[in-house]
């Protein structure tokens, strides 16, 4: 902490993006790590950010939700994470917002980008390796380029209208239409999506089943909304297959 502070105070920044994660799978399997990332460094970042006078942009999740509500869920929801990584990043939110007066809490889903691994890039490597991919189609979301979350993060650090918001792109779609699409759409026909349950998959976290965000306090608001999620992806498919 004491480092963080020296640092915060060298740099004096207007604005800290707080993106740090541990990962979902990880969290469920050291619970210690979660909370350490998720909650108490984040608590860590939010004080420090809070004492030069920053606004904090704190990036959380779809998985603060419990997944059975069946409708997309608002920013004034209440939350009821089902596993580790989202009780975690939850303890993270309520840090930020108690410590932080400036605060902006963006939750988003099903991320993806140029950078990092994601299930775009998965996919698109998988392509190139097999002629039969297996997607679970049992968990429902909204896919979101990172480009466009930068974007409306841009928009909003301009402005003094601090709180919760949903940030997604528009639409939902299960993990298997989402992978349908993307090989549509990056003309790969050859491959074939096989559906399977969340339980052939085998993951080590459960997921929630339906965990579509509503940016409701972005349209409250006025603020410029993000468009829909076959959009963006096909603008970012055209810059990855042709690179």
């Amino acid at each position: 902490m004491e480092e963080l502070i020296r640092a915060f105070k060298a740099f004096s920044p207007e604005v800290v993006i707080h993106a740090a994660a541990a990962n979902v799978d990880q969290c469920e399997l050291d619970h210690d790590l979660a909370y350490l990332v998720n909650a108490l460094g984040s608590r860590n970042v939010a004080a420090a950010a809070a004492m030069v006078g920053a606004k904090l942009v704190f990036i959380s999740t779809d998985y603060v939700f419990n997944g059975r509500a069946g409708r997309p869920y608002t920013e004034f929801d209440a939350p009821d994470p089902i596993n580790i990584y989202g009780k975690s990043k939850l303890a993270g939110e309520r840090y930020a917002a108690e410590l932080c007066r400036r605060y902006f809490i963006v939750r988003t889903s099903w991320l993806y980008g140029r950078h990092g691994k994601n299930f775009v890039k998965t996919m698109l490597d998988l392509a190139g390796k097999r002629d039969e991919i297996a997607v679970v189609n049992v968990q429902v979301g909204s896919p979101t380029y990172a480009g466009d979350l930068a974007r409306f993060i841009a928009g909003l650090i301009e402005t003094e209208l601090y709180g919760i918001y949903h940030a997604s792109n528009g639409g939902e779609c299960s993990w298997f239409a989402f992978a349908r699409e993307i090989f549509r759409l990056a003309g790969l026909n050859h491959v074939r999506v096989r559906p399977i349950s969340s339980a052939e998959l085998n993951r080590t976290a459960p997921r929630p089943a339906y965990s579509v965000l509503d940016n409701y306090c972005i349209r409250l608001q006025g603020l410029p909304d993000l468009r829909c999620w076959q959009e963006a992806l096909r603008d970012f498919l055209k810059g990855e297959v042709l690179s």
